[in-house]
């Protein structure tokens, strides 16, 4: 009982600091936007800690935030190869080859009526299709290994890259490509200097949500199949063995990976779009 009602203290008093410094007038301050979010998450950990002990909850159910944590420093090395070939062999590999894919096919049908008004709904129709439907097909064709899962990933990646940058690539109004053109500038110039840039922020969106879809299609794409590595084989099996901690171990990486991955691209995003209004402070 006792554990119940320390967490759940802290729980309050942490939210209470939390209120306070998102209410004063530093909250706008570097330091006060890392607190917020930083001292939310330790009372969170707190609380689960708390009510997993004070209820005696089975480790089978739902491990403890320090076993997790004890489990994971005492499995670094799994984890690392299993990040290994599942973030950086899998789901980065396929996520630029699919983005890239998308950037420079997006490019091509904008010359194109025809195929942007084919290829769009098709792209949508794919974009729909489940990936527990699509990852067994792959894995057969292209096999156990970490080639099949970065096939997902460009599955999972290419449309919505493609439909964000062929919607950027629209983004500037008549008045702006006269202007270009009274200029005599061409297709490539006007391409290059007024319409990619204005695309940019369209492109960054689909960058982002394909960060995100990257790395839930390559550890999807293990539980049908993977060499004895990686973050889906290790889940898989972790649950099959009743190690929920190390399984929980798995999803801290993966948690890690994706905010990673993500941050670095937002960050990119705010110094190439730096003039669009969604960057300004």
């Amino acid at each position: 009982m006792i554990w119940i009602v320390g967490a759940v203290a802290f729980w309050l008093g942490a939210w209470a600091l939390n209120v306070r410094i998102a209410n004063s007038a530093v909250s706008r301050a570097l330091p006060a936007r890392i607190a917020v979010p930083v001292l939310f998450g330790v009372a969170l950990l707190a609380l689960w800690e708390g009510l997993v002990r004070g209820l005696g909850v089975s480790a089978v159910i739902l491990p403890a935030p320090s076993q997790v944590a004890v489990t994971f420093a005492a499995s670094t090395d799994i984890l690392w190869v299993d990040f290994v070939q599942t973030v950086l062999k899998g789901a980065l590999r396929g996520f630029l080859i699919g983005v890239v894919a998308a950037f420079v096919t997006a490019i091509v049908i904008d010359r194109s009526a025809f195929l942007t008004r084919g290829l769009l709904p098709i792209g949508n129709f794919v974009a729909a299709l489940p990936i527990v439907g699509i990852a067994p097909i792959l894995v057969n064709w292209f096999g156990f290994d970490w080639q099949s899962k970065a096939a997902v990933v460009v599955v999972m990646v290419f449309f919505p890259m493609l439909v964000n940058t062929v919607q950027g690539l629209r983004e500037t109004d008549r008045l702006q490509r006269d202007l270009m053109h009274t200029y005599a500038a061409g297709y490539l110039q006007t391409l290059i200097k007024l319409r990619l840039p204005a695309a940019m922020p369209f492109v960054f969106n689909g960058l982002k949500i394909a960060t995100t879809l990257a790395l839930i299609g390559a550890i999807v794409a293990e539980y049908f199949g993977s060499p004895t590595r990686g973050m889906g084989f290790r889940i898989s099996t972790g649950v099959g063995s009743l190690s929920i901690d190390l399984v929980w171990a798995e999803i801290v990486v993966a948690a890690l990976a994706g905010t990673g991955f993500y941050g670095l691209v937002a960050w990119i995003e705010k110094r190439v779009t730096f003039w669009h209004p969604s960057q300004r402070g």
